[in-house]
């Protein structure tokens, strides 16, 4: 389970950053990002959310209280600072546990509903397998699994973890299609590769039925139920959440109005909306999925209150039977009405009725007629998401980001779709220089064609995908979710594994 300790702090007169900053073990950007403080002004009775990363130990301090305290275990405290002994001493500096985890160490570990080996079995994980701690009893950890609930695992199967802030801390949502072209393969392999730097897994593999919009049909390709089942399997066994994502695209190339058409008829009255999330049920449960993601994204405006309420009661029908409801939702950087297709969206009821929160920062540059520029640069992230903050609990936000970029044609103002490979190639290919824009955090280039047109290629890597991990933590927010698989610099996964911790 993700620890965040935080403390409510009431501004005295002659207080500042720096001092509450050293009182607390926090940098004051850390401060300042929490609450959205551009500068150093603070005013004696504002109250700040300070997150606490150290802790200066008190008179009749122990280690027992101090768990309870900040909802951890007296074993992370001991196994975070390096303790040989219980025993405290006045002043003395701990770190806080943010997040504690067990590895699964042997082929196969049973995960039970009570310590002890007689009580039943209630999942089984494989070998690497990551399960958030959230209490301890003799020989067994308690943890907690895909679906939600909680379970016990014997210490002799797992290999304990404990993190302090050194690090960030975030969730991973992997964005999963089936081919879609000789170009563009399949999500599969990179997620059977990386499953241990992956929190969640989104199917891009459902969508609205034009024909009957209160129906869900198959999207994609020609694939079996039990090559969906076969996904859940894997993402179970590695305690990975697992959804379909059920959306309302690419119906025609070129043509919206069939996308708006169908969410239209699906929201039109409180009985179509409740035969579409009697679907939603029956695909959750006829596959064994965790719950849905709804990516509804072309939308009229005059359906706007329509989709709030239609969000609303899924969410209720869902949670009635333990599911969970993630929406990915097009950005937006105020209540003021900003761009057509964001302005439906009412971030506030969406954001209560929802579990996860996902927002959509592609594309800032890449859309038809766009100028050239990244796909999400680090300003546009920081824009969208403290506007998102001011709407949605920052603990369901969860920003979403590209892996791919585009080639812009300077001359001819067109601009095409390419992968990390793809953009690396083209770089080799026309002897371009590869740098990386500070500014927007985002690598680019220019190359000149074989017919003399200028371009301009914007991409994502590694390093830019760090700097977006980096600026959710510094906001406090859930994580990051990438689209999509298949299409990244592989080398992000071991900055995953290296330079980051991913929770479960």
């Amino acid at each position: 389970m993700w620890r965040f300790p935080k403390a409510n702090y009431i501004v005295k007169p002659g207080d500042s950053l720096y001092q509450i900053s050293r009182q607390y073990g926090v940098t004051v950007q850390e401060i300042r990002n929490i609450n959205q403080i551009s500068g150093n002004m603070i005013y004696p009775g504002q109250r700040l959310i300070i997150p606490i990363a150290t802790y200066l130990v008190q008179p009749g301090d122990t280690l027992y209280k101090l768990a309870q305290k900040f909802n951890t275990t007296v074993e992370s405290f001991m196994v975070l600072n390096n303790l040989s002994t219980s025993s405290l001493y006045i002043g003395q500096r701990l770190q806080v546990p943010q997040y504690m985890e067990v590895v699964v160490n042997v082929d196969q570990a049973n995960v039970r509903s009570r310590p002890g080996t007689n009580y039943p079995i209630v999942a089984v994980m494989v070998r690497g397998a990551k399960l958030p701690v959230t209490n301890s009893s003799g020989n067994w950890y308690q943890v907690e699994l895909f679906d939600g609930t909680r379970g016990w695992i014997s210490k002799n199967t797992v290999d304990f973890n404990v993190y302090g802030s050194n690090l960030p801390i975030t969730t991973i949502l992997g964005f999963y299609t089936l081919a879609e072209g000789p170009t563009l393969l399949s999500s599969y392999d990179s997620f059977v590769n990386n499953t241990d730097a992956i929190s969640q897994l989104g199917l891009f593999m459902f969508r609205i039925d034009a024909d009957n919009p209160t129906e869900i049909e198959k999207f994609g390709g020609d694939f079996t139920n039990e090559y969906v089942e076969n996904l859940i399997r894997i993402a179970h066994e590695r305690n990975i959440k697992i959804f379909p994502v059920i959306h309302n695209l690419l119906y025609e190339r070129g043509n919206v109005t069939v996308s708006k058409d169908t969410v239209r008829t699906m929201l039109a009255t409180p009985q179509s909306r409740a035969a579409f999330i009697q679907n939603v049920i029956e695909l959750i449960e006829g596959y064994g999925f965790d719950g849905a993601n709804i990516d509804i994204e072309d939308v009229y405006l005059e359906d706007s209150a329509r989709l709030s309420a239609f969000y609303t009661e899924l969410g209720r029908a869902l949670h009635e039977r333990g599911y969970y409801l993630s929406a990915s939702v097009p950005s937006r950087v105020s209540d003021q009405p900003f761009n057509p297709f964001s302005d439906p969206f009412q971030y506030a009821p969406i954001g209560a009725a929802v579990d996860e929160f996902v927002v959509m920062l592609y594309n800032e540059h890449g859309w038809p007629g766009s100028g050239p520029g990244p796909v999400v640069s680090i300003g546009w992230m920081d824009r969208v998401l403290r506007y998102t903050m001011t709407r949605v609990p920052r603990e369901k936000i969860v920003a979403a980001v590209s892996v791919f970029g585009f080639d812009f044609n300077l001359t001819t103002g067109r601009n095409t779709y390419v992968t990390y490979e793809m953009a690396v190639n083209r770089a080799r290919q026309y002897n371009a220089q590869i740098i990386f824009d500070e500014e927007t955090q985002t690598p680019m280039y220019s190359y000149t064609d074989e017919q003399g047109n200028q371009h301009e290629v914007w991409f994502e890597d590694e390093a830019s995908i760090q700097a977006k991990v980096q600026r959710a933590w510094d906001l406090g927010i859930k994580g990051i979710a990438l689209w999509r698989l298949g299409m990244e610099d592989p080398e992000i996964w071991t900055m995953l594994r290296n330079e980051t911790v991913v929770r479960r």
